[in-house]
């Protein structure tokens, strides 16, 4: 299973322990080895789930303390439950993505289950870094395996012209991030500029020569592809 904790936390419902359980554990202050085992085997499972050996790995590691084996077990086998997405494509991706100040669009991705489990109830995406473009979190369908679905984020443009990134990931009900990230990179022109470049390019399919445009370098594309395009039109951007 997919291992990515990100910037969200905890231990999800699969592996929860009632505390009073593990208190009236702890409080039995035995030194017996096998009693030990078996009780770490009885809190987080089973003999089948976690064999004699594991158990006693755990708890040889911290010096034979129950409390202390029980955290490192679920801090090295919690993070396996996590689900599996992957980004199957971005429709909208463009490199030189324009828009204008303060413009409404919609971002999409289309996504999949690509693990053999299905998705809890309440599985949802977020900005995980960079500008969320006023958007807030959108609920995920909890799809089985092998199955796909577009998910759409209603966004809004910054109001300044520039070049903004927004990076967005898929986080289960209890907040822990999974799957491939998804991105948005976006160029904010100065209002009209789109509609002077359309002109320019309409001038130059009627055989005039149109004025030099300067360009602004996207730092988040590399540098080769700048130098492809060095000498094209630039892009409509339309969404």
């Amino acid at each position: 299973m997919d291992v990515d904790n990100g910037d969200g936390g905890g231990v999800s419902g699969s592996m929860d322990i009632e505390q009073s359980l593990l208190q009236q554990f702890s409080c039995l202050g035995t030194t017996d080895k096998d009693e030990l085992v078996q009780q770490l085997q009885k809190l987080l499972g089973s003999p089948t789930h976690l064999n004699y050996s594991t158990a006693a790995f755990f708890l040889d590691m911290n010096n034979w303390n129950l409390q202390a084996a029980i955290c490192s077990y679920l801090d090295v086998e919690a993070p396996n439950t996590l689900p599996l997405m992957a980004l199957v494509s971005d429709p909208d991706a463009s490199e030189t993505e324009n828009i204008e100040p303060n413009t409404q669009f919609q971002k999409a991705w289309h996504i999949s289950n690509s693990g053999t489990e299905s998705w809890p109830v309440g599985c949802y995406i977020q900005c995980s870094d960079g500008d969320t473009f006023g958007a807030e979190r959108v609920y995920l369908p909890a799809l089985q395996p092998g199955q796909s679905t577009y998910v759409i984020v209603a966004m809004q443009s910054p109001p300044m012209p520039g070049i903004y990134q927004s990076k967005w990931r898929a986080c289960t009900p209890a907040g822990s991030y999974f799957g491939d990230p998804m991105w948005v990179i976006l160029t904010v022109v100065e209002q009209g500029t789109i509609e002077l470049t359309e002109q320019l390019s309409h001038f130059s399919e009627l055989g005039a020569i149109p004025p030099l445009v300067p360009q602004v370098p996207n730092p988040f594309i590399p540098h080769y592809i700048h130098r492809e395009n060095k000498d094209s039109a630039p892009p409509d951007g339309q969404f």
